[in-house]
């Protein structure tokens, strides 16, 4: 049996669906995925998991009405999130690194892009999956990926297309380390908009 597991980096999501100020249903999401290879494959793919990868936003001590609203409001869209039918949100943390020239406060995610890592490589050497979804842009990822293709997995990586810059919004390298490539054009992301 082909099995598929589906590995969503929720600091990328977010960049680009902010982009396009759109919110996106992840229950549709994941079908429209496991829809896609499966259409590509000729196979029919049994879906072991969907991971989601995020932290939640920054609280100082004490924290301020914005952080507790902020706070809140991400820790309900977890719950959401991980009453989805196999779906597992995987959370780090966010760092305060101090501020920046202008007084802006510097954040950085913890724990998350490392988590990703370590489940996508430890589920294809223990040989749990045959097809793998990545939806990432960052070139961290790549030493996973390279572990799941050594194991025979075969990787998908489902991208954002260029930002309203012309710049990419992934790296190069990741991208060419992949089986498959699947842009999320504005036709895939009409199917999956939340509605509301």
């Amino acid at each position: 049996m082909s099995r598929l597991a589906i590995f969503i980096d929720g600091g990328y999501v977010d960049a680009f669906t902010r982009e396009l100020t759109i919110r996106i249903d992840y229950a549709k999401f994941v079908d429209e995925i496991v829809a896609t290879v499966s259409a590509k494959t000729s196979n029919a793919l049994d879906l072991l998991r969907t991971y989601y990868y995020d932290c939640l936003p920054y609280q100082s001590n004490p924290p301020t009405d914005e952080e507790r609203r902020r706070f809140s409001n991400k820790r309900k869209f977890f719950d959401a999130l991980s009453r989805l039918q196999r779906f597992q949100v995987r959370e780090g943390r966010l760092a305060y690194r101090g501020s920046n020239q202008e007084g802006k406060p510097i954040f950085q995610q913890k724990r998350t892009d490392l988590l990703l890592g370590l489940d996508f490589a430890l589920l294809s050497s223990k040989r749990q999956i045959t097809h793998s979804v990545l939806v990432a842009g960052d070139s961290d990822f790549l030493p996973a990926v390279e572990v799941a293709k050594q194991e025979g997995i075969e990787v998908w990586i489902f991208h954002s297309p260029r930002n309203n810059r012309g710049s990419l919004t992934y790296a190069q390298e990741l991208w060419l380390a992949a089986d498959e490539r699947v842009e999320l054009s504005s036709g895939f992301m009409t199917k999956i908009i939340r509605e509301g």
